[in-house]
Protein backbone atom coordinates (compact mmCIF):
# COMPACT_ATOMS: atom_id res chain seq x y z
CA UNK A 1 0.00 0.00 0.00
CA UNK A 2 2.84 2.56 1.17
CA UNK A 3 4.72 1.72 -2.21
CA UNK A 4 1.19 2.62 -4.40
CA UNK A 5 0.69 5.25 -2.94
CA UNK A 6 4.45 6.81 -2.81
CA UNK A 7 4.20 5.82 -6.95
CA UNK A 8 0.60 7.29 -7.19
CA UNK A 9 2.42 10.65 -5.56
CA UNK A 10 5.25 10.69 -7.83
CA UNK A 11 3.01 10.34 -10.85
CA UNK A 12 0.29 12.68 -9.77
CA UNK A 13 3.52 15.43 -9.11
CA UNK A 14 4.75 14.66 -12.32
CA UNK A 15 1.57 15.39 -14.11
CA UNK A 16 1.12 18.43 -11.40
CA UNK A 17 4.65 20.08 -12.25
CA UNK A 18 3.91 19.51 -16.07
CA UNK A 19 0.49 21.51 -16.14
CA UNK A 20 2.33 24.24 -13.85
CA UNK A 21 4.66 24.45 -16.61
CA UNK A 22 2.23 24.38 -19.38
CA UNK A 23 0.10 27.24 -17.36
CA UNK A 24 -2.57 25.22 -16.53
CA UNK A 25 -1.87 25.36 -12.46
CA UNK A 26 -0.42 27.70 -10.09
CA UNK A 27 1.98 26.96 -7.00
CA UNK A 28 -0.84 26.36 -4.79
CA UNK A 29 -2.76 24.60 -7.95
CA UNK A 30 0.19 21.92 -7.82
CA UNK A 31 -0.63 20.86 -4.27
CA UNK A 32 -3.76 21.19 -5.18
CA UNK A 33 -3.79 18.49 -7.88
CA UNK A 34 -1.21 16.52 -5.35
CA UNK A 35 -4.12 16.31 -2.85
CA UNK A 36 -6.61 15.23 -5.52
CA UNK A 37 -4.53 13.07 -7.74
CA UNK A 38 -2.75 10.85 -5.27
CA UNK A 39 -5.91 9.56 -3.53
CA UNK A 40 -7.69 8.70 -6.65
CA UNK A 41 -4.51 7.11 -8.09
CA UNK A 42 -3.47 5.26 -5.45
CA UNK A 43 -7.14 3.61 -3.99
CA UNK A 44 -9.11 4.41 -6.94
CA UNK A 45 -6.58 2.76 -9.57
CA UNK A 46 -6.08 3.58 -13.08
CA UNK A 47 -9.58 3.64 -14.25
CA UNK A 48 -10.45 6.27 -12.30
CA UNK A 49 -6.90 8.52 -12.46
CA UNK A 50 -8.03 8.15 -16.48
CA UNK A 51 -11.34 9.59 -15.94
CA UNK A 52 -9.68 12.65 -13.68
CA UNK A 53 -6.98 13.25 -16.72
CA UNK A 54 -9.64 13.10 -18.81
CA UNK A 55 -11.18 15.86 -17.23
CA UNK A 56 -7.78 17.58 -16.25
CA UNK A 57 -6.64 17.39 -19.89
CA UNK A 58 -9.58 18.49 -22.21
CA UNK A 59 -10.74 21.06 -19.59
CA UNK A 60 -6.88 22.90 -19.65
CA UNK A 61 -6.93 22.43 -23.77
CA UNK A 62 -10.74 24.49 -23.78
CA UNK A 63 -9.42 27.02 -21.79
CA UNK A 64 -7.04 28.28 -24.01
CA UNK A 65 -9.53 27.72 -27.21
CA UNK A 66 -10.46 31.15 -28.06
CA UNK A 67 -8.70 33.24 -25.66
CA UNK A 68 -8.82 36.39 -27.42
CA UNK A 69 -12.45 36.34 -27.19
CA UNK A 70 -12.48 35.22 -23.41
CA UNK A 71 -9.81 38.08 -22.46
CA UNK A 72 -12.85 40.56 -21.50
CA UNK A 73 -14.83 37.55 -20.04
CA UNK A 74 -12.24 37.87 -17.38
CA UNK A 75 -13.35 41.54 -16.09
CA UNK A 76 -16.52 39.15 -14.64
CA UNK A 77 -14.93 35.97 -13.20
CA UNK A 78 -14.23 36.21 -9.70
CA UNK A 79 -10.63 34.02 -10.84
CA UNK A 80 -9.05 33.26 -14.53
CA UNK A 81 -5.90 32.02 -15.49
CA UNK A 82 -4.05 29.34 -13.97
CA UNK A 83 -6.19 27.32 -11.24
CA UNK A 84 -5.37 27.50 -7.79
CA UNK A 85 -5.66 25.09 -5.04
CA UNK A 86 -9.48 25.64 -4.00
CA UNK A 87 -10.47 25.73 -7.65
CA UNK A 88 -8.60 22.01 -8.11
CA UNK A 89 -10.63 20.75 -4.56
CA UNK A 90 -13.12 22.15 -5.96
CA UNK A 91 -13.34 20.25 -8.64
CA UNK A 92 -11.37 17.33 -7.70
CA UNK A 93 -12.36 16.90 -3.70
CA UNK A 94 -15.29 15.05 -3.94
CA UNK A 95 -13.83 12.46 -6.25
CA UNK A 96 -10.75 12.68 -3.84
CA UNK A 97 -12.75 11.46 -1.34
CA UNK A 98 -14.40 8.59 -3.15
CA UNK A 99 -11.69 7.32 -3.94
CA UNK A 100 -10.24 7.08 -0.12
CA UNK A 101 -13.85 5.58 0.26
CA UNK A 102 -13.54 2.90 -2.12
CA UNK A 103 -10.01 1.65 -0.83
CA UNK A 104 -12.13 1.64 3.29
CA UNK A 105 -15.21 -0.01 1.55
CA UNK A 106 -14.94 -1.03 -2.21
CA UNK A 107 -18.35 -1.01 -3.67
CA UNK A 108 -19.79 -0.43 -7.35
CA UNK A 109 -21.41 2.64 -5.47
CA UNK A 110 -18.14 4.61 -4.94
CA UNK A 111 -17.53 4.18 -8.89
CA UNK A 112 -20.64 5.59 -9.94
CA UNK A 113 -20.16 8.85 -7.34
CA UNK A 114 -17.38 9.39 -8.98
CA UNK A 115 -18.07 8.85 -12.68
CA UNK A 116 -21.32 11.08 -11.84
CA UNK A 117 -18.33 14.24 -9.67
CA UNK A 118 -16.16 14.16 -12.82
CA UNK A 119 -19.06 14.35 -15.40
CA UNK A 120 -20.74 16.94 -14.04
CA UNK A 121 -17.05 18.73 -13.57
CA UNK A 122 -16.55 18.03 -16.59
CA UNK A 123 -19.60 18.96 -18.46
CA UNK A 124 -19.82 22.22 -16.53
CA UNK A 125 -16.04 23.53 -17.67
CA UNK A 126 -16.97 22.81 -21.45
CA UNK A 127 -20.49 24.23 -20.95
CA UNK A 128 -18.29 27.70 -19.66
CA UNK A 129 -15.55 27.30 -22.28
CA UNK A 130 -17.41 26.61 -25.21
CA UNK A 131 -20.91 28.36 -24.58
CA UNK A 132 -18.63 31.81 -23.94
CA UNK A 133 -17.48 31.63 -27.39
CA UNK A 134 -21.53 31.65 -28.57
CA UNK A 135 -22.50 33.95 -31.00
CA UNK A 136 -25.88 33.97 -29.56
CA UNK A 137 -26.67 35.84 -26.31
CA UNK A 138 -27.11 33.40 -23.17
CA UNK A 139 -30.21 33.39 -21.13
CA UNK A 140 -30.78 33.18 -17.68
CA UNK A 141 -31.79 29.91 -16.42
CA UNK A 142 -33.74 31.25 -13.63
CA UNK A 143 -36.02 33.47 -15.88
CA UNK A 144 -35.25 33.16 -20.03
CA UNK A 145 -34.02 36.80 -20.34
CA UNK A 146 -30.93 37.64 -22.13
CA UNK A 147 -28.05 38.05 -20.51
CA UNK A 148 -24.15 39.06 -21.55
CA UNK A 149 -21.84 36.29 -22.17
CA UNK A 150 -19.94 35.25 -19.34
CA UNK A 151 -22.64 35.78 -16.83
CA UNK A 152 -23.36 33.39 -13.72
CA UNK A 153 -26.51 30.77 -14.83
CA UNK A 154 -26.33 31.67 -18.62
CA UNK A 155 -26.91 29.01 -20.61
CA UNK A 156 -26.53 28.39 -24.67
CA UNK A 157 -27.23 26.25 -27.33
CA UNK A 158 -23.28 25.65 -27.67
CA UNK A 159 -23.45 25.26 -24.11
CA UNK A 160 -25.35 22.37 -24.08
CA UNK A 161 -24.08 20.77 -26.67
CA UNK A 162 -20.60 20.87 -25.02
CA UNK A 163 -22.39 19.55 -21.78
CA UNK A 164 -23.34 16.66 -23.36
CA UNK A 165 -20.03 15.86 -25.43
CA UNK A 166 -18.04 16.39 -22.15
CA UNK A 167 -20.43 13.94 -20.37
CA UNK A 168 -20.38 10.98 -23.08
CA UNK A 169 -16.26 11.87 -23.20
CA UNK A 170 -16.41 10.71 -19.40
CA UNK A 171 -19.16 7.66 -19.76
CA UNK A 172 -16.94 6.42 -22.76
CA UNK A 173 -12.98 6.51 -21.08
CA UNK A 174 -14.59 4.87 -17.51
CA UNK A 175 -16.93 2.28 -20.12
CA UNK A 176 -13.54 1.74 -22.42
CA UNK A 177 -11.37 1.53 -19.33
CA UNK A 178 -13.76 -1.16 -16.95
CA UNK A 179 -13.75 -3.08 -19.92
CA UNK A 180 -10.27 -3.29 -20.96
CA UNK A 181 -9.78 -4.29 -17.27
CA UNK A 182 -12.95 -6.93 -17.35
CA UNK A 183 -14.61 -7.44 -20.86
CA UNK A 184 -18.13 -7.48 -20.28
CA UNK A 185 -20.20 -5.52 -22.23
CA UNK A 186 -23.19 -5.66 -20.89
CA UNK A 187 -22.51 -5.21 -17.50
CA UNK A 188 -21.00 -1.82 -17.52
CA UNK A 189 -23.77 -0.46 -19.80
CA UNK A 190 -24.65 1.87 -17.19
CA UNK A 191 -21.46 3.68 -16.65
CA UNK A 192 -21.82 5.92 -20.29
CA UNK A 193 -25.76 6.47 -19.16
CA UNK A 194 -24.79 7.57 -15.74
CA UNK A 195 -22.40 9.85 -16.78
CA UNK A 196 -24.76 11.61 -19.23
CA UNK A 197 -27.30 11.76 -16.82
CA UNK A 198 -25.11 13.42 -13.87
CA UNK A 199 -23.36 15.42 -16.72
CA UNK A 200 -26.31 17.02 -18.18
CA UNK A 201 -28.05 17.26 -14.07
CA UNK A 202 -25.08 18.62 -12.84
CA UNK A 203 -23.92 21.29 -15.24
CA UNK A 204 -27.95 22.86 -14.70
CA UNK A 205 -27.77 22.57 -11.75
CA UNK A 206 -24.38 24.37 -11.46
CA UNK A 207 -26.04 27.00 -13.87
CA UNK A 208 -28.93 27.62 -11.84
CA UNK A 209 -27.10 28.30 -8.37
CA UNK A 210 -24.76 30.42 -10.68
CA UNK A 211 -28.15 32.14 -11.54
CA UNK A 212 -30.24 32.45 -8.04
CA UNK A 213 -27.83 32.02 -4.83
CA UNK A 214 -23.73 32.39 -6.34
CA UNK A 215 -22.87 36.23 -4.82
CA UNK A 216 -22.76 38.53 -7.37
CA UNK A 217 -21.11 42.38 -6.87
CA UNK A 218 -21.76 45.26 -8.89
CA UNK A 219 -18.76 47.95 -9.62
CA UNK A 220 -19.82 51.55 -9.73
CA UNK A 221 -17.00 53.34 -11.27
CA UNK A 222 -17.76 50.64 -14.51
CA UNK A 223 -21.70 50.21 -14.12
CA UNK A 224 -20.57 46.11 -14.81
CA UNK A 225 -22.24 42.82 -12.47
CA UNK A 226 -18.99 41.05 -11.61
CA UNK A 227 -17.83 38.27 -9.43
CA UNK A 228 -15.35 40.17 -7.80
CA UNK A 229 -15.20 41.71 -4.77
CA UNK A 230 -12.49 44.14 -6.23
CA UNK A 231 -13.18 45.00 -9.75
CA UNK A 232 -10.45 45.15 -12.86
CA UNK A 233 -10.08 48.78 -12.06
CA UNK A 234 -9.55 48.51 -8.54
CA UNK A 235 -12.76 49.85 -7.27
CA UNK A 236 -14.39 47.68 -4.24
CA UNK A 237 -17.57 46.36 -5.43
CA UNK A 238 -20.76 45.69 -3.82
CA UNK A 239 -22.85 42.60 -3.40
CA UNK A 240 -25.92 43.02 -5.43
CA UNK A 241 -27.39 39.32 -5.34
CA UNK A 242 -27.02 35.87 -3.70
CA UNK A 243 -25.34 34.33 -0.90
CA UNK A 244 -22.06 36.38 0.47
CA UNK A 245 -20.39 32.78 1.45
CA UNK A 246 -21.20 31.19 -1.82
CA UNK A 247 -18.62 31.57 -4.48
CA UNK A 248 -18.00 30.13 -7.71
CA UNK A 249 -15.76 27.08 -6.18
CA UNK A 250 -18.52 26.88 -3.89
CA UNK A 251 -21.13 26.16 -6.51
CA UNK A 252 -18.51 23.99 -8.55
CA UNK A 253 -17.95 21.80 -5.10
CA UNK A 254 -22.16 21.47 -4.70
CA UNK A 255 -22.61 20.44 -8.20
CA UNK A 256 -20.12 17.76 -8.26
CA UNK A 257 -21.27 16.10 -5.26
CA UNK A 258 -25.11 16.54 -6.65
CA UNK A 259 -23.50 14.69 -9.35
CA UNK A 260 -21.80 11.84 -7.61
CA UNK A 261 -25.60 11.62 -5.36
CA UNK A 262 -27.26 10.94 -9.05
CA UNK A 263 -24.18 8.36 -9.60
CA UNK A 264 -23.90 6.57 -6.41
CA UNK A 265 -27.96 5.89 -6.86
CA UNK A 266 -27.30 4.98 -10.63
CA UNK A 267 -24.89 2.21 -9.70
CA UNK A 268 -27.24 1.06 -6.87
CA UNK A 269 -29.99 0.34 -9.18
CA UNK A 270 -27.76 -0.80 -12.56
CA UNK A 271 -24.77 -2.06 -11.57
Amino acid sequence: MVVNILLAFAISLGVAFLAYKKGALSRSGMGGALLVGTPILSFGGWIWFAVLATFFVSSSLLSRFGRKAKKELNKKIEKGGPRDWVQTLANGGVGAFLALMNAIAASPLWLGAFIGALATVNADTWATELGVLSKRKPRLITTGSKVPPGTSGGITRVGLLASFLASILIGAVAFIGLNLKAPFWEKHIWVPFTALICGMAGSLLDSYLGAARQAMHYCERCGEETEKKVHHCGSKTHKVRGKAWLNNDGVNFFSSLFGATIGALAAFLWA
